[in-house]
């Protein structure tokens, strides 16, 4: 049950088959108090997971060497998980999952595979056979990170018509058009040697697009180029602070844009913060600020909503909240943390 100005999430873990690995939870907006409600077993490493917009279709993929995205449906009444079927992605460790504006496909990254999917979604939620399948080749600068190529997320544009994949392997952000579940080869956003690219996001105006960068702790600001769907880049920034010497447990890992377009966030792993970047309202130029502890070891994910931020600390195994400034976006630790084993991802219901 619902309480009074409580938000719901899940939160997926690195956990085995057997044990409890997806968490259904409540975070009451007011104090920061959050509670586990619910959990589910059965799907080894969903590393990573996502909601359709109407709430009621769960999609998680499991990381392990032999690749699989599972769809669930979330019963409106007790927001209860039930397996609507599991598909294969014919890759290693599969890291992300998406789903096209239309609602009509899922996309999966596989990390270990070099190759990205298209799946069409069927009209319960549950997921068709794979219609499009592209692999990477080639390698990158660093011989212990990018000894191959490693597609970290894939993101779809504000039309679906085109896929934006992120591949730390290859220092390149690779553009894909799609239509009817078909992938095709639209170009390429260099980086760097050694930037590591994993996670997208776009600014809410769709003008910029903001590029987290794992191994060189990095964030690239892109504009969008219309008609032709190419990408510029126009600002590298570090995500850490100036004076920190940074050693080879730091690594940058999530990024979100706030709902109003002012602030940027990006987790820090090593540093064990969260980075706030402003945001330029003409240029979409960046300006660092400020960095919060976590209040953790390793924070990987992180999800805004109800005017907080939750930051899932993978090494540590709690989920930590914090309440945003609405003037200035510095985030504002409310002191509560809720104990989840090895919480990697979170996404919110509500």
């Amino acid at each position: 049950m619902k309480r009074q100005d409580e938000v719901l999430f899940y939160a997926g873990t690195y956990s085995s088959e057997e044990e409890p690995s997806i968490y259904f939870c409540g975070l009451n907006t007011g104090n920061g108090e959050m509670r586990i409600i619910q959990q589910t077993s059965g799907i080894e490493n969903p590393s990573y997971i996502t909601l359709n917009r109407a709430g009621n279709v769960l999609y998680a993929v499991s990381e392990k060497e032999d690749g699989e995205v599972s769809a669930y449906s979330i019963d409106p009444g007790t927001n209860k998980l039930s397996l609507l079927g599991v598909r294969r992605t014919d890759g290693g460790a599969p890291c992300y999952v998406s789903i096209s504006p239309e609602e009509d496909y899922v996309f999966v990254s596989n990390y270990s595979g070099g190759n990205v999917n298209a799946f069409p979604v069927n009209e319960d939620g549950s997921l068709g056979g794979m219609s499009s399948q592209v692999l990477h080749s080639g390698r990158g600068f660093r011989e212990d990170r990018q000894e191959a190529p490693h597609p970290h997320s894939v993101i779809a544009g504000a039309t679906g018509k085109r896929i934006l994949v992120c591949d730390l392997g290859l220092d390149r952000i690779m553009l894909y058009r799609h239509e009817d579940g078909k992938l095709t080869r639209h170009g390429e956003v260099v980086l760097p040697d050694g930037s590591g690219p994993r996670h997208l996001a776009f600014h809410p105006s769709g003008k910029w697009l903001y590029c987290v960068n794992e191994l060189n702790c990095t964030v690239t600001v892109l504009e969008a180029c219309e008609p032709s769907g190419n990408f510029e880049v126009r600002q590298h920034l570090s995500t850490l602070p100036e004076q920190y010497a940074a050693g080879s447990d730091d690594t940058a890992a999530d990024i979100h844009v706030s709902p109003c377009g002012r602030f940027l966030y990006v987790s820090n792993r090593g540093h064990d913060s969260i980075a706030l970047l402003h945001i330029d309202e003409d240029t979409g130029l960046l300006k660092a600020i400020d960095w919060q502890s976590t209040g953790g070891r390793t924070p990987r994910n992180f999800a805004i909503a109800g005017g907080m931020l939750l930051a899932a600390n993978q090494n540590s195994g709690t989920i930590t909240s914090f309440t945003i400034d609405g003037e200035n976006g510095r985030l504002i630790p409310t002191g509560n943390e809720l104990e989840v084993p090895k919480p990697v991802c979170i996404a919110i219901l509500n």
